[in-house]
């Protein structure tokens, strides 16, 4: 299985913390953000990863460089566009790497491995995004819209009443899927919208017109880490992981 980790932004929301470090290289307990992450994804049988870098390249190319081993192959790709557009362009960026069925994770996302090992488990279709459900939602929640488990509509602006569940920023493509995905990703990069379009957006597109499901991963563990106060409560999380 291969994966796509999609790191390219400094996260601003976080300064001071991320002047002159990306997020995906602030700590969380013993580890950095994105090695949680190869964590996480190692357990769960991955052993090639592709990760779209960006604010300070060189740094996270450096922590992935020791990450590397005799069955982990890890290697990044640079987006140039990472102060300019939405991560739609980072996906863009590694097209290439969507050649089989493939794994992308938000790099800010992070995920004990029984998620992961149950979206892999999950009933087999072109696309596939890992919902999580809880009481209420806020206006940064990427929410979605289903009819069962088919996704029908997916953004951050659903109001309530259409609203059931949100994406946690992981997704599966199999069999067709990575096909139909870099399709749509090469047709909207070609419009004067292309970057600044998030890339579940296009998703949302897809699901108009093919069968997208949703893995409800419910009462499993995960974070996002966007605000200062986001990373205590994930450390609080890792600390139970470990």
């Amino acid at each position: 299985m291969k994966a796509i980790i999609l790191s390219a932004g400094q996260g601003s929301r976080l300064l001071p913390l991320t002047e002159g470090r990306p997020k995906c290289l602030l700590p969380i307990g013993p580890r950095t953000l994105i090695e949680w992450q190869v964590w996480a994804l190692t357990q769960g049988g991955v052993d090639d990863i592709a990760v779209v870098v960006g604010y300070h390249a060189r740094d996270v190319q450096e922590l992935l460089k020791r990450l590397e081993g005799p069955h982990l192959k890890i290697r990044t790709i640079f987006n140039p566009f990472y102060k300019l557009a939405d991560n739609l362009a980072s996906c863009w960026m590694a097209r290439h790497e969507m050649d089989r069925d493939f794994v992308i994770l938000n790099g800010d996302t992070v995920i004990q491995p029984r998620i992961f090992q149950k979206l892999l488990a999950s009933p087999a279709a072109p696309i596939t995004v890992t919902i999580d459900k809880k009481e209420s939602y806020d206006s940064d929640d990427m929410k979605v819209h289903l009819k069962g488990e088919k996704l029908l509509d997916i953004g951050k602006t659903l109001p309530p009443e259409r609203t059931d569940g949100e994406s946690i920023g992981m997704l599966l493509f199999r069999g067709e899927g990575p096909k139909l995905f870099t399709h749509y990703l090469d047709d909207i990069m070609h419009t004067p919208e292309g970057l600044k379009w998030w890339y579940l957006r296009a998703i949302g597109q897809i699901a108009e017109r093919a069968n997208v499901l949703t893995c409800n991963i419910e009462g499993l563990t995960w974070g996002e880490v966007d605000f200062p106060a986001d990373l205590e409560r994930v450390s609080k999380l890792v600390e139970e992981w470990a």
